[in-house]
């Protein structure tokens, strides 16, 4: 290699020729070899780039200093190769080295200046020895930091806890908590590194089990962070009882002014069902961050109390801290499950106004929330705004465009996200299947569902089965969805079940009915819904004495019928209504207005459809029946509330019935109104006498 020849910056040492060896890392017992000085800035940089200062350290044998600055560049293959250069390298440069393998998480480097230390016949003492292991161990080397931990002639405490807890991060929890008992001493760290492995790994008995046993012992006082883990591990198990007996600890020991554990604590409540005593807590925390916040906010959604969430959210935004990605995220979930348009637009209002990253998971969540309120166009329009839709927004916009009634352009929207090199999973797949379900397109979801395995190399859910016997037995292909289910690799699950006893109301195929229910009652024997669907079933058949028999199991096992619900949002006040409800304040202008209604429905062709109503009564009862189920009321109300030519939303909690199908249709287009009805299977866009579903739902 000629001298002459230049080497672009910071390619070092690639001098490995028989003349100019280096020492090979992979030696333990070869002797590094020296470079002179010239040799060394001759060929490692070139003159007047900004290597000029290396350039001048080498020169002055100045090597340390240079490893240094290439260390604080992250050049650490460089700085590694400038080791040869020093004849007995100090324990500072190694612990320097080290500390940058730590951090890049670099276990090849590492090996490397292990190596050197062997080779160079440096003997490396307690701290170099420990710092070697928490290397080895936050690279996941776990054989080599064995292997480091049997040879070290001295062991510190520092040293046994970097094993230990390497192995307890790692869920090699048996490994973890042998070393801990063999532990010669123990501090604070020990055990709670012990008692959090457990926790992080489901393992929460014996979590709770070793914090008890720290207790016990006088040596050793737990602080915030093991409270915290035996917190954490009392909720896990919802074990409100030794949640208590932790909180009145804290109280003992004095913690009871710590954030860290006023959090955890109101975290254990939230979780363990007692959400009054975990607000109780939140409003004592006197440091409160965003987290507290946001974990507060949520466990009232999940708890089903939406506007005390909503309401605290609202604090939050009068108080001094900004809520983050997860905050708007549980909110505009929650607007998305109770289908809170209105406020959703609000919170997205704000988040526009302070700037939020499109790019986000906040900003999928919108698409979430205004796919599950109806709104597609906003949908989409968000969408559109987002650099790269992650696939949790395609996915909730594909099922967004199924649900409400625009099949194709969910298939559509699938193919764009295959041409966009976005992968697929198997939720995606359920709403391509809901679409081609929706759109009655029985031999083009047979084809997505082949392709889930066969071309994007995914295995079949339950899920996707389920969507299969939908779509096969609302088209009325009873042969086939027999076969499928009873060749399907896993059980069926109610799910498949229901969509099956679905397909056969429509078709009134009583065999596959009474096989669906049947599993049905084994699955679920308290679901009401089962029962009315088959009670329905046999009253379209006529057959009123197994509908009778139908109520008398029902009355039997004590299942009562869910009442129809049904709501809409008029001047930001939302409006309930039951079936045959005159609680209503304008109770009596809606019974009149659908009286007149109904008039010119019949006029215009409107024949009521008495056969899903389960007494057998006189068909005039029947009639009378169907006019006041909850979903005609919510649209009456919102007709007489609302200017000519105004949107219509409502909301059912149960699926909408054929009769209100029907009959809203022929309200669309007598009151020319576009209404939309979301029940609890899907959108129906009403507009001049046809819905959305193409009558296929």
């Amino acid at each position: 290699m000629k001298s002459k020849q230049l080497y672009k910056v910071g390619n070092f040492l690639k001098l490995f020729s028989s003349r100019r060896a280096i020492c090979s890392f992979s030696s333990a017992t070869s002797q590094p070899q020296l470079k002179t000085p010239s040799s060394i800035h001759n060929n490692f940089f070139k003159s007047g780039t900004k290597d000029a200062l290396l350039k001048r350290l080498c020169r002055g044998n100045n090597f340390k200093e240079a490893i240094d600055i290439l260390c604080e560049q992250k050049r650490l293959g460089e700085a590694i190769q400038m080791l040869n250069h020093i004849e007995r390298p100090p324990a500072a440069t190694y612990s320097t080295l080290l500390q940058l393998c730590l951090q890049l998480r670099a276990l090849d480097e590492g090996m490397k200046v292990h190596a050197h230390t062997k080779a160079s016949g440096f003997v490396p003492g307690i701290v170099i020895s420990n710092r070697i292991l928490n290397m080895y161990i936050k690279c996941n080397s776990f054989v080599n930091a064995q292997k480091l931990f049997d040879e070290m002639p001295e062991r510190d405490l520092c040293s046994w806890n970097i094993m230990m807890t390497g192995c307890a991060k790692a869920g090699r929890l048996q490994e973890a908590r042998k070393l801990f008992d063999q532990m010669p001493e123990k501090d604070n760290f020990s055990w709670t590194a012990m008692i959090s492995g457990y926790v992080h790994h489901d393992r929460h008995k014996e979590a709770l089990e070793l914090y008890r046993v720290m207790q016990r012992n006088e040596n050793f006082k737990c602080n915030k962070f093991t409270i915290s883990s035996a917190l954490a591990a009392s909720a896990a198990i919802q074990s409100l009882h030794l949640g208590k007996e932790i909180h009145g600890h804290i109280l003992r020991v004095g913690l009871d002014s710590d954030g860290v554990v006023w959090s955890a604590l109101s975290d254990m409540y939230g979780k363990c069902g007692s959400i009054q005593e975990a607000r109780r807590i939140f409003d004592r925390t006197v440091d409160r961050d965003v987290v507290s916040w946001t974990a507060m906010i949520d466990r009232y959604f999940k708890e089903g109390r939406r506007e005390e969430g909503f309401a605290l959210f609202s604090d939050l935004l009068k108080s001094r801290i900004s809520p983050n990605g997860f905050t708007f995220s549980g909110v505009l979930n929650a607007c998305a499950d109770y289908a809170a348009e209105e406020l959703g637009k609000q919170v997205h209002g704000y988040m526009t106004r302070i700037g939020y990253d499109p790019s986000s998971f906040a900003a999928s969540t919108l698409v979430h929330m205004y796919t599950k309120c109806g709104n597609i166009k906003n949908a989409r329009r968000v969408f559109d705004g987002m650099p790269q839709p992650d696939l949790v927004s395609w996915t909730s916009l594909i099922s967004g465009y199924a649900q409400n009634g625009q099949p194709d352009e969910a298939l559509q929207f699938f193919e764009l996200l295959l041409k966009s090199g976005t992968q697929p999973d198997h939720i995606t797949f359920v709403g391509v299947l809901s679409a081609c379900t929706h759109a009655g397109l029985v031999d083009k979801g047979l084809e997505y569902f082949h392709s889930i395995k066969e071309k994007h190399g995914l295995i079949h859910t339950a899920d996707h089965y389920a969507c299969l016997i939908d779509l096969l037995s609302r088209a009325g292909r009873f042969q086939e969805a027999k076969e499928i289910i009873d060749t399907m690799p896993m059980k069926p699950d109610k799910f498949l079940w229901a969509s099956l006893l679905g397909g056969c109301r429509i078709h009134g195929n009583l065999e596959l009915a009474k096989r669906a229910a049947e599993a049905l009652f084994e699955i679920e024997p308290e679901n009401p819904a089962t029962y009315i669907t088959l009670g329905n079933i046999y009253a379209t058949a006529n057959l009123w004495g197994e509908v009778a028999e139908v109520r008398k199991a029902m009355e039997g096992k004590g299942v009562v019928k869910k009442p129809g619900l049904s709501w809409i949002e008029i001047k930001r006040e939302v409006h309930v209504f039951l079936v045959g409800d005159t609680s209503h304040p304008k109770s009596k202008e809606i019974d009149e207005f659908l009286g007149k209604l109904s008039k010119r429905m019949k006029e215009e062709g409107y024949v009521p459809d008495t056969n899903f109503v389960l007494h057998d009564v006189e068909e005039e009862q029947k009639e009378h029946n169907l006019s006041y189920h909850s979903e005609k009321l919510a649209v009456a109300f919102g007709i007489i509330s609302t200017p000519e030519g105004t949107l219509i939303k409502v909301f059912k909690n149960l699926r909408t019935c054929v009769d209100c199908h029907t009959a809203i249709k022929f309200i669309s287009k007598i009151t020319k109104r576009k209404i939309i009805v979301r029940d609890s299977n899907r959108f129906h866009s009403f507009q001049d006498g046809n819905c959305s579903c193409r009558d296929y739902w």
